[in-house]
Protein backbone atom coordinates (compact mmCIF):
# COMPACT_ATOMS: atom_id res chain seq x y z
CA UNK A 1 0.00 0.00 0.00
CA UNK A 2 1.49 3.33 -0.77
CA UNK A 3 2.68 5.05 2.30
CA UNK A 4 2.83 9.34 1.97
CA UNK A 5 5.72 11.38 3.63
CA UNK A 6 4.49 14.87 4.05
CA UNK A 7 7.07 17.65 4.40
CA UNK A 8 5.71 20.84 5.32
CA UNK A 9 7.56 24.24 5.42
CA UNK A 10 9.08 26.91 3.02
CA UNK A 11 10.49 26.40 -0.54
CA UNK A 12 13.08 29.32 -1.76
CA UNK A 13 14.92 30.82 -4.37
CA UNK A 14 18.58 29.97 -3.56
CA UNK A 15 21.27 32.21 -5.04
CA UNK A 16 24.38 29.82 -4.14
CA UNK A 17 28.25 30.62 -5.53
CA UNK A 18 30.36 28.55 -8.02
CA UNK A 19 33.43 27.82 -8.18
CA UNK A 20 34.19 30.75 -10.46
CA UNK A 21 32.40 33.08 -8.41
CA UNK A 22 29.33 33.40 -10.66
CA UNK A 23 26.14 32.78 -8.85
CA UNK A 24 23.40 29.91 -10.24
CA UNK A 25 19.72 30.07 -9.47
CA UNK A 26 18.31 27.00 -7.65
CA UNK A 27 15.45 26.24 -5.33
CA UNK A 28 15.86 24.90 -1.72
CA UNK A 29 14.72 25.27 1.92
CA UNK A 30 15.25 23.32 5.26
CA UNK A 31 11.95 21.02 4.89
CA UNK A 32 12.45 20.93 0.91
CA UNK A 33 15.92 19.15 1.30
CA UNK A 34 14.94 16.55 3.23
CA UNK A 35 11.89 16.06 0.93
CA UNK A 36 14.23 16.30 -2.31
CA UNK A 37 16.69 13.39 -0.71
CA UNK A 38 13.79 11.12 0.89
CA UNK A 39 12.69 11.26 -2.77
CA UNK A 40 15.76 9.69 -4.04
CA UNK A 41 16.19 7.29 -0.80
CA UNK A 42 12.66 6.18 -0.05
CA UNK A 43 11.10 3.63 -2.42
CA UNK A 44 8.34 3.86 -5.22
CA UNK A 45 6.08 2.31 -2.03
CA UNK A 46 5.90 5.87 -0.82
CA UNK A 47 4.49 9.01 -1.78
CA UNK A 48 6.61 12.03 -0.80
CA UNK A 49 4.62 14.99 -0.48
CA UNK A 50 5.45 19.14 0.21
CA UNK A 51 3.04 21.20 1.61
CA UNK A 52 3.66 25.23 1.09
CA UNK A 53 2.19 28.08 -0.51
CA UNK A 54 3.80 30.08 -3.46
CA UNK A 55 2.43 33.11 -5.45
CA UNK A 56 1.05 33.05 -8.72
CA UNK A 57 3.90 34.71 -10.25
CA UNK A 58 6.60 32.76 -12.93
CA UNK A 59 9.05 32.40 -10.50
CA UNK A 60 6.40 30.31 -8.34
CA UNK A 61 5.84 28.30 -10.94
CA UNK A 62 8.91 27.85 -11.90
CA UNK A 63 9.39 26.57 -8.73
CA UNK A 64 5.98 24.35 -8.33
CA UNK A 65 7.88 22.77 -11.71
CA UNK A 66 11.36 22.28 -10.16
CA UNK A 67 9.42 20.47 -7.63
CA UNK A 68 7.33 18.61 -9.32
CA UNK A 69 10.11 17.22 -11.85
CA UNK A 70 11.97 16.11 -8.62
CA UNK A 71 9.01 13.53 -8.13
CA UNK A 72 7.38 15.05 -5.35
CA UNK A 73 3.90 15.55 -4.72
CA UNK A 74 2.92 19.14 -5.66
CA UNK A 75 -0.96 18.70 -5.13
CA UNK A 76 -0.66 20.44 -1.56
CA UNK A 77 1.13 23.55 -3.03
CA UNK A 78 -1.03 26.60 -2.37
CA UNK A 79 -0.88 29.69 -5.32
CA UNK A 80 -1.81 32.90 -3.34
CA UNK A 81 -2.60 36.15 -4.95
CA UNK A 82 -0.54 38.98 -4.47
CA UNK A 83 2.39 37.16 -3.47
CA UNK A 84 5.98 35.65 -4.17
CA UNK A 85 8.21 33.44 -3.06
CA UNK A 86 11.52 34.03 -0.70
CA UNK A 87 15.17 34.23 -1.97
CA UNK A 88 18.39 33.64 -0.03
CA UNK A 89 22.04 34.23 -1.28
CA UNK A 90 24.32 31.57 0.25
CA UNK A 91 27.67 33.10 0.97
CA UNK A 92 30.92 30.68 1.41
CA UNK A 93 34.07 30.87 3.52
CA UNK A 94 36.31 27.87 3.98
CA UNK A 95 33.04 25.32 3.25
CA UNK A 96 31.03 27.30 5.95
CA UNK A 97 27.67 28.57 5.03
CA UNK A 98 26.24 32.50 5.70
CA UNK A 99 23.04 33.38 4.12
CA UNK A 100 20.87 36.49 3.37
CA UNK A 101 17.50 36.86 3.26
CA UNK A 102 14.55 38.17 1.26
CA UNK A 103 11.30 36.49 2.78
CA UNK A 104 9.21 38.88 4.23
CA UNK A 105 6.77 38.60 1.48
CA UNK A 106 7.02 34.90 0.84
CA UNK A 107 3.89 33.17 0.04
CA UNK A 108 4.76 30.38 2.49
CA UNK A 109 3.84 32.55 5.35
CA UNK A 110 0.60 31.60 4.94
CA UNK A 111 0.88 28.24 4.38
CA UNK A 112 -1.12 27.76 8.07
CA UNK A 113 -3.95 30.13 6.88
CA UNK A 114 -6.56 27.43 5.66
CA UNK A 115 -7.43 25.07 8.41
CA UNK A 116 -9.06 23.24 6.10
CA UNK A 117 -6.88 22.43 3.69
CA UNK A 118 -4.30 21.37 6.50
CA UNK A 119 -6.94 19.21 7.61
CA UNK A 120 -7.26 17.64 3.81
CA UNK A 121 -3.59 18.00 3.69
CA UNK A 122 -2.76 15.91 6.87
CA UNK A 123 -5.82 13.95 6.28
CA UNK A 124 -3.75 11.02 4.31
CA UNK A 125 -0.15 11.35 5.50
CA UNK A 126 1.82 8.84 7.52
CA UNK A 127 4.49 10.75 8.41
CA UNK A 128 4.64 14.34 8.91
CA UNK A 129 7.71 16.37 8.82
CA UNK A 130 8.38 19.70 9.96
CA UNK A 131 10.70 22.12 11.27
CA UNK A 132 11.63 25.30 13.18
CA UNK A 133 12.02 27.51 10.30
CA UNK A 134 8.27 26.54 9.74
CA UNK A 135 7.25 27.79 12.57
CA UNK A 136 9.02 30.67 12.88
CA UNK A 137 7.74 32.07 9.42
CA UNK A 138 4.03 31.96 10.60
CA UNK A 139 1.94 34.35 12.43
CA UNK A 140 0.80 32.96 15.95
CA UNK A 141 -2.58 31.88 14.73
CA UNK A 142 -1.17 30.22 11.76
CA UNK A 143 1.34 28.27 14.39
CA UNK A 144 -1.69 27.49 16.63
CA UNK A 145 -3.72 26.13 13.59
CA UNK A 146 -0.59 24.01 12.30
CA UNK A 147 -0.56 22.34 15.92
CA UNK A 148 -4.10 21.21 16.15
CA UNK A 149 -3.98 20.13 12.49
CA UNK A 150 -0.98 18.08 13.58
CA UNK A 151 -2.74 16.81 16.49
CA UNK A 152 -5.53 15.33 14.93
CA UNK A 153 -3.40 13.65 12.66
CA UNK A 154 -1.29 12.12 14.86
CA UNK A 155 -4.41 11.11 17.17
CA UNK A 156 -5.28 9.62 13.79
CA UNK A 157 -1.87 7.10 13.12
CA UNK A 158 0.44 9.47 11.86
CA UNK A 159 4.59 9.50 13.08
CA UNK A 160 5.61 13.48 13.47
CA UNK A 161 8.86 14.03 12.81
CA UNK A 162 10.47 17.33 13.92
CA UNK A 163 13.72 19.22 13.38
CA UNK A 164 14.41 22.17 15.41
CA UNK A 165 16.36 23.82 13.42
CA UNK A 166 16.53 27.08 15.28
CA UNK A 167 17.21 30.30 13.63
CA UNK A 168 16.54 32.86 16.24
CA UNK A 169 16.76 36.10 13.57
CA UNK A 170 13.58 34.69 12.56
CA UNK A 171 11.89 34.79 15.92
CA UNK A 172 10.53 38.17 17.69
CA UNK A 173 12.56 36.44 20.80
CA UNK A 174 14.79 33.90 22.09
CA UNK A 175 11.91 32.78 24.16
CA UNK A 176 9.11 32.59 21.64
CA UNK A 177 11.58 30.42 19.64
CA UNK A 178 12.47 28.22 23.13
CA UNK A 179 8.96 27.78 24.19
CA UNK A 180 7.41 27.06 20.84
CA UNK A 181 10.32 24.42 19.72
CA UNK A 182 9.55 22.64 22.87
CA UNK A 183 5.42 23.03 22.10
CA UNK A 184 6.16 21.45 19.06
CA UNK A 185 8.61 18.72 20.80
CA UNK A 186 5.77 17.91 22.97
CA UNK A 187 3.53 17.06 19.87
CA UNK A 188 6.24 15.06 17.89
CA UNK A 189 7.10 11.42 17.99
CA UNK A 190 10.90 11.99 16.39
CA UNK A 191 13.07 14.78 16.90
CA UNK A 192 16.43 15.51 15.06
CA UNK A 193 17.97 18.46 16.85
CA UNK A 194 21.58 19.59 16.13
CA UNK A 195 23.35 19.71 19.11
CA UNK A 196 25.76 22.74 18.31
CA UNK A 197 22.36 25.06 18.30
CA UNK A 198 20.63 23.65 21.43
CA UNK A 199 23.83 24.04 23.08
CA UNK A 200 23.35 27.82 22.31
CA UNK A 201 20.54 28.44 22.85
CA UNK A 202 18.88 25.90 25.03
CA UNK A 203 22.30 25.67 27.34
CA UNK A 204 22.48 22.12 26.96
CA UNK A 205 25.98 21.18 28.62
CA UNK A 206 26.35 17.57 26.36
CA UNK A 207 23.92 15.73 23.56
CA UNK A 208 23.02 13.04 25.82
CA UNK A 209 21.88 16.65 27.88
CA UNK A 210 19.74 17.75 24.81
CA UNK A 211 18.28 14.18 24.65
CA UNK A 212 16.90 14.17 27.90
CA UNK A 213 15.59 17.49 27.78
CA UNK A 214 13.56 16.28 24.70
CA UNK A 215 12.41 12.63 25.77
CA UNK A 216 11.43 14.78 28.75
CA UNK A 217 8.93 16.50 26.66
CA UNK A 218 7.50 13.42 25.76
CA UNK A 219 9.13 12.47 22.39
CA UNK A 220 9.79 8.76 21.91
CA UNK A 221 13.16 8.83 19.44
CA UNK A 222 15.40 11.52 19.99
CA UNK A 223 18.55 12.29 17.80
CA UNK A 224 20.97 14.73 18.56
CA UNK A 225 23.23 15.33 15.45
CA UNK A 226 26.61 16.72 16.59
CA UNK A 227 28.21 17.93 12.88
CA UNK A 228 31.52 15.62 12.84
CA UNK A 229 31.53 14.25 16.30
CA UNK A 230 29.05 11.76 18.39
CA UNK A 231 25.77 11.65 17.46
CA UNK A 232 23.48 10.19 20.31
CA UNK A 233 19.95 8.84 20.03
CA UNK A 234 17.68 8.10 22.94
CA UNK A 235 14.58 6.03 22.33
CA UNK A 236 12.97 3.95 24.85
CA UNK A 237 15.13 5.70 27.60
CA UNK A 238 18.25 4.06 26.29
CA UNK A 239 20.89 5.75 24.35
CA UNK A 240 22.92 4.74 20.87
CA UNK A 241 25.53 6.27 19.54
CA UNK A 242 27.65 6.57 16.57
CA UNK A 243 30.75 8.47 15.85
CA UNK A 244 30.78 9.50 11.74
CA UNK A 245 33.85 9.35 9.48
CA UNK A 246 36.11 12.32 9.18
CA UNK A 247 35.18 14.06 6.21
CA UNK A 248 38.75 15.98 5.24
CA UNK A 249 37.25 18.22 2.38
CA UNK A 250 34.18 20.27 3.17
CA UNK A 251 32.63 22.36 0.40
CA UNK A 252 29.91 23.50 1.55
CA UNK A 253 27.68 22.39 4.52
CA UNK A 254 24.91 23.80 2.98
CA UNK A 255 21.86 21.16 3.76
CA UNK A 256 24.37 18.94 5.88
CA UNK A 257 21.31 18.38 8.70
CA UNK A 258 18.76 17.92 6.33
CA UNK A 259 19.96 15.55 4.63
CA UNK A 260 21.22 13.28 7.80
CA UNK A 261 17.56 13.59 8.35
CA UNK A 262 16.62 12.47 5.38
CA UNK A 263 19.00 9.40 5.37
CA UNK A 264 17.94 8.26 8.55
CA UNK A 265 14.66 8.36 8.33
CA UNK A 266 14.74 7.15 5.09
CA UNK A 267 16.46 3.93 7.01
CA UNK A 268 14.54 4.22 10.67
CA UNK A 269 10.85 3.74 9.04
CA UNK A 270 11.81 0.51 7.08
CA UNK A 271 13.84 -0.93 9.79
CA UNK A 272 13.32 0.99 13.08
CA UNK A 273 17.39 -0.29 13.51
CA UNK A 274 19.36 3.28 15.20
CA UNK A 275 22.83 2.43 14.41
CA UNK A 276 22.22 1.12 10.76
CA UNK A 277 19.72 4.79 10.44
CA UNK A 278 22.56 7.00 11.99
CA UNK A 279 25.04 5.86 10.18
CA UNK A 280 22.91 6.59 6.52
CA UNK A 281 22.53 10.04 7.72
CA UNK A 282 25.69 10.80 8.09
CA UNK A 283 26.76 9.34 5.21
CA UNK A 284 24.68 11.06 2.71
CA UNK A 285 25.43 14.41 4.83
CA UNK A 286 29.25 13.52 4.48
CA UNK A 287 28.39 13.33 0.88
CA UNK A 288 26.34 16.35 0.44
CA UNK A 289 28.84 18.48 2.23
CA UNK A 290 31.78 17.38 0.07
CA UNK A 291 29.62 19.39 -2.92
CA UNK A 292 28.28 22.80 -3.81
CA UNK A 293 25.19 23.63 -3.21
CA UNK A 294 22.07 21.91 -1.12
CA UNK A 295 20.88 19.60 -3.45
CA UNK A 296 22.77 17.14 -5.49
CA UNK A 297 21.63 14.12 -7.68
CA UNK A 298 22.55 11.03 -5.99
Amino acid sequence: MKQTFLSIGECMVEMAPNADGHYSLGFAGDTFNTAWYARQLFDRNWDIAYLTAVGQDLMSDQMVSFINNAGINTSFVQHLEGCTVGLYMIQLENGERSFAYWRSDSAARRLANDPARLVAGFGSANVIYFSGITLAILSLCGRSTLFDAIVSARQKGATVVFDPNLRPRLWDSTDTMRQTIMQAASISDIVLPSYEDEAMFFGDGTPDDTARRYAGAGVTTVVVKNAGDEAVCLCGGEFSRFTPERVDDVVDTTAAGDSFNAGFLATYLDTEDLRASMSAGAKLAARVISERGALIKL
